[in-house]
């Protein structure tokens, strides 16, 4: 009997522990998609103030604020609960002794797997631009061509921190919207994928030297 509960026992921590997991995996997600509106609220105003902190002080400033700011919080409280200890003469000690003794360090084993997972990164990255610099495909070059052309219009209206706010904004506004109306954008937005391609196969056709891909749907 002491077996089995201690087997039904380990399981809920497993269970619990997989569902921490998952839970901790889909918080992004759950994020931008508003499920919890006081988190994502949270997580929105402080993204936007710690953008429009940058964009009105420098990087070095806007780092030196928040490191002053939680420094101050440490040490006021350290000094309140020692204070609060000798009035009461207890001994409770360091107030933050669980957090000094709690092992910070990173694991070789985590660190080489995120090393791992962001060469692989970037040897995609550095196949996908050596493909189109060195024009093996005409087509998809010329796209890379006309969207840097836009950029270059998009850089003289916006500077970078500007473009991270709208994109900030953008990722808290659309993934709501989408799911209120995904019947209607997914419909557009297969009308402009076929008239795209439509297009872009017609252009291929066109264009000498272009190298002709059979793509089954």
């Amino acid at each position: 009997m002491t077996q089995s509960s201690q087997i039904s026992s380990s399981h809920g921590f497993a269970d619990g522990q997989n569902a921490a997991a998952k839970e901790s995996k889909l918080s992004v997600k759950d994020l931008i998609h508003w499920r919890d509106p006081k988190k994502s609220g949270l997580a929105f105003g402080l993204s936007m103030l710690l953008l429009l902190s940058l964009a009105a002080f420098s990087v070095i400033s806007v780092a030196s604020y928040l490191l002053l700011a939680l420094l101050c919080v440490t040490i006021t409280f350290r000094i309140y609960k020692s204070v609060i200890q000798a009035v009461q003469k207890s001994s409770d000690g360091h107030p933050f002794k669980s957090l000094i003794e709690k092992d910070v360090s990173i694991p070789p084993e985590t660190f080489r797997k995120h090393v791992d997972c962001g060469l692989s990164y970037i040897n995609r990255a550095l196949k996908q631009m050596s493909r189109l610099f060195l024009v093996e495909d005409l087509v998809d070059s010329l796209k890379l061509a006309v969207i840097m052309w836009l950029f270059t219009y998009v850089g003289a209206v916006f500077n970078g921190i500007t473009i991270l706010i709208l994109a900030n904004i953008l990722l808290f506004a659309v993934p709501p919207i989408y799911e209120k109306n995904k019947t209607q954008i997914d419909k557009y937005m297969d009308l402009v994928r076929t008239q795209v391609n439509t297009t872009m196969a017609k252009l291929q056709e066109k264009l000498p030297g272009a190298v002709k891909s059979n793509k089954t749907e």
